[in-house]
């Protein structure tokens, strides 16, 4: 079973091993997708988890009790196709290459399946055509 979480931490959970605790008590693989952390500040990451249902369920449980707020990651991209204008600048920061220019059009070309929402593309487009819809 996957699951992809986002984990908002307080300053004071900084510190803790979370990926190293979740595959030695749990059994459960946490693939990270994005992360926003720094010390004594508050953190931020998108995960993937991956394990038996009971044992991610009970890795979310103990994360809450470490007072690192859990909540599900499962929006999307969006494109506004309208307001797009092409520029692939979104394609060079893409992990997945999910955002790819056409070659013969230098149209973007959106490839869903290939897109982790890891939202790195949001903040690049100078025209705000790409957002998240959660």
């Amino acid at each position: 079973m996957k699951k992809r979480v986002t984990l908002t931490f307080p300053r004071t959970a900084i510190q803790i091993p979370i990926t190293y605790r979740l595959a030695k008590d749990f059994n459960v693989a946490a693939n990270i997708i994005r992360a926003q952390v720094a010390p004594d500040r508050m953190g931020k990451l998108v995960v993937e988890l991956q394990g038996d249902i009971d044992r991610i369920d009970e890795a979310i449980e103990w994360m809450r009790m470490q007072s690192i707020s859990v909540s599900s990651a499962s929006g999307e991209i969006v494109i506004d196709e309208e307001s797009c204008v092409d520029c692939g600048l979104c394609t060079g920061v893409c992990p997945t290459e999910a955002l790819i220019l056409e070659p013969q059009t230098f149209k973007l070309k959106f490839r869903r399946s290939h897109c982790i929402v890891c939202e790195q593309c949001v903040p690049t487009c100078p025209v705000g055509a790409i957002s998240t819809n959660l």
